[in-house]
């Protein structure tokens, strides 16, 4: 294991989700007061619905599951989804620490059921807080992006459809489970957007600058 990770160095950017995640429970632990509530009035028609617990779960499955094949199968992709994933949370870490923004959408639940009991368990660890743009998110969108874009998995219109299904899914929930208002998703799709155009930016001038340094070259010789 150690012998493949010296000839593949490039995995151990994965490691920065750790100074992230140290960063983000820093920031939860102080608690800093909302000083916007974010709201629309399409939060206001979008139904409580418990059971979109489970894709809001899948997140934590699909995820690493996708970063760790792009980590196997496709350097390039795993190096793009690392630079999108890890510098947009990191962004929102910064805006969160100066625009404390939080959610005043959870009312009781009165269901009776494991997906309830979920989402009270859920909301018991995770205040409505430090909510947009949404990471849950934006690290989705991230995902799907990177595979669309991906030399190995883009190329297959199952995994493609298979990743609309579930980034949709797990938008949706945020919504349904009254986590995230429709502003939170929105700017955090726009977010990984805007990540993914820099990424393609930088990765077709450094293409040409591989194509022109030959020529400039030969043309010394």
């Amino acid at each position: 294991m150690l012998l493949w990770l010296k000839e593949h160095k490039y995995c151990l950017i994965g490691l920065y989700l750790f100074v992230f995640l140290a960063g983000f429970f820093a920031l939860e632990a102080a608690a800093p007061k909302p000083k916007v509530i974010i709201h629309c009035a399409a939060d206001d028609w979008i139904p409580f619905n418990e059971w979109f617990v489970l894709p809001y779960a899948l997140w934590y499955l699909w995820v690493p599951a996708c970063m760790f094949c792009f980590m196997l199968r496709d350097k390039a992709a795993y190096l793009e989804l690392c630079f999108n994933m890890f510098t947009g949370a990191t962004l929102c870490l910064f805006i969160y620490a100066l625009w404390p923004n939080g959610l005043d959408l959870r009312r009781e639940i009165t269901a009776d059921n494991i997906c309830a009991d979920l989402v009270r368990l859920l909301r018991s660890i995770d205040p409505p807080c430090n909510v947009c743009p949404s990471i849950h998110v934006s690290s989705t969108a991230a995902v799907h992006l990177t595979l669309c874009r991906s030399r190995s998995l883009g190329k297959s219109a199952g995994m493609r459809a298979l990743s609309i299904i579930v980034t949709a899914a797990i938008c949706a929930s945020t919504m349904f489970i009254k986590q995230h208002s429709l502003i939170d998703v929105l700017c955090g799709w726009l977010l990984s957007l805007s990540l993914t155009a820099a990424a393609s930016i930088y990765t077709k001038q450094k293409a040409a600058a591989r194509v022109s340094r030959p020529e400039t070259e030969q043309s010394e010789h």
